[in-house]
């Protein structure tokens, strides 16, 4: 496995060469979104000075050049996840979509009142809105799981709370707060001995490990490119190729049609159906171009890169007084890092580590109940990508310390 230098890779990114209220800038709000590199946005740009048309519609040279784009993108999608087939690869605008697609094509055809579906309390809202925006309608009952002390799902919970009304069980691959890995796999273990499908949400794995959905075993697995170093506007859905070919349309237009009469239509293969109308193709295009990117680093070095650095900063975190850190022991949690500093609001906290030039996410994170859970109204966020540095990390404890301390003599 070869090893990331990340001072050689910050050259990729001119976003990271800037300076913010005079200082150098240090992202650490990478579980948020991740930044582009060069290569992305020129795969972009090239698409729009020289293969701009759209696709799957045209017989024209420049309609097949931008097709050709588009569907290789699918295919580089198809062998990042290790689909077997890239017709199983749809593309959606985030994982957030690629989550309603499932709940509201999916669950419309197959769940039926008194069905249950699985979710935990550290659910990103992506996972839980569109469940409850169909619950009533279907009659479905949402059972949540919890986490031990050790901010880990209960597995046990999970394997207690599934009966033979268990249709689905939709849960995170990695955590946006805690950096908790699922065991997914046995998670889906669990899933089919019970016939219920597993639906993960993998908006912050797929960028920091490798995703072999046919090992994991999965049903459905959802990503976003922006937090991967592509563009926003493009995510995928992946589903068993069996699966998806029994859900009925998302959306209805242009694209996704076989045949249309005034009163009837039919509608077109997969994954076609469920792309209606012109897509974001230039974004897809980038999506391709980050997967070819990373791909090209190794998901293996990057996680053990992220691996370093959250070990290296909680190691300088740990000791502090007053830091309060919220997350699971070990090697085998994410690079992301949820804190509070004692009486000070984490919006504060954020707005004095973005006056040393130090961009960290701070509030609720898409995640409520979580918050709940933990018993604070909102965290600080900081999370690490490939391109972040252990120099960083120094400046950035030594900017908490010094706010920590400066809190304390003067409030």
């Amino acid at each position: 496995m070869r090893h990331i230098d990340p001072n050689e890779l910050r050259k990729d990114f001119p976003i990271l060469d800037r300076t913010v209220h005079g200082n150098p800038l240090i992202y650490f709000d990478n579980a948020a979104s991740s930044q582009k590199p060069r290569q992305v946005v020129e795969a972009m740009v090239d698409y729009y000075y020289n293969h701009h048309a759209n696709v799957h519609r045209g017989a024209h040279t420049l309609s097949v050049e931008a097709t050709e784009l588009y569907e290789q993108a699918r295919k580089k999608v198809a062998r990042f996840l290790n689909a077997p087939t890239e017709r199983s690869v749809v593309f959606t605008r985030n994982t957030t979509e690629a989550m309603n697609l499932v709940v509201h094509s999916w669950g419309r055809e197959h769940l039926r009142s008194g069905d249950e579906i699985i979710v935990s309390v550290a659910e990103h809202h992506a996972n839980l809105v569109p469940w409850h925006l169909q619950a009533e309608s279907l009659g479905i009952t949402i059972k949540t799981v919890g986490l031990t002390d050790q901010y880990r799902l209960d597995l046990d919970g999970l394997e207690q709370a599934i009966t033979d009304r268990t249709r689905l069980i939709s849960i995170w691959h990695m955590n946006n707060v805690l950096g908790a890995i699922n065991p997914i796999r046995k998670i889906a273990d669990l899933a089919h001995a019970a016939g219920a499908l597993l639906l993960v949400d993998g908006a912050q794995a797929a960028p920091h490990v490798k995703v072999d959905v046919q090992a994991l075993d999965v049903d459905f697995y959802t990503l976003s490119g922006h937090k991967m170093c592509g563009p926003t506007g493009a995510g995928a859905l992946w589903a068993r190729a069996d699966v998806l070919a029994g859900m009925p349309p998302f959306l209805g237009g242009g694209e996704m049609i076989g045949k249309v009469y005034l009163d009837h239509s039919t509608y077109a293969d997969i994954p076609f159906r469920f792309e209606a109308g012109t897509p974001n193709i230039a974004e897809v295009i980038g999506l391709g171009a980050a997967v070819d990117y990373l791909e090209a680093i190794g998901l293996e070095a990057i996680f053990e890169h992220d691996q370093q650095l959250t070990r290296y900063a909680l190691e300088k975190l740990k000791p502090l007084d007053g830091i309060m850190l919220y997350g699971p022991e070990g090697d085998d949690r994410g690079g992301i890092i949820a804190f509070n500093i004692d009486g000070i609001h984490p919006h504060d906290v954020a707005s004095v580590l973005d006056e040393a030039g130090i961009a960290v996410r701070a509030g609720q994170h898409c995640a409520q109940p979580l918050m709940r859970s933990l018993n604070v109204p909102a965290t600080a966020r900081a999370s690490f990508y490939l391109y972040n540095t252990f120099e960083e990390i120094d400046r950035f404890v030594d900017v908490l310390v010094r706010t920590r301390d400066y809190f304390a003599a003067h409030v």
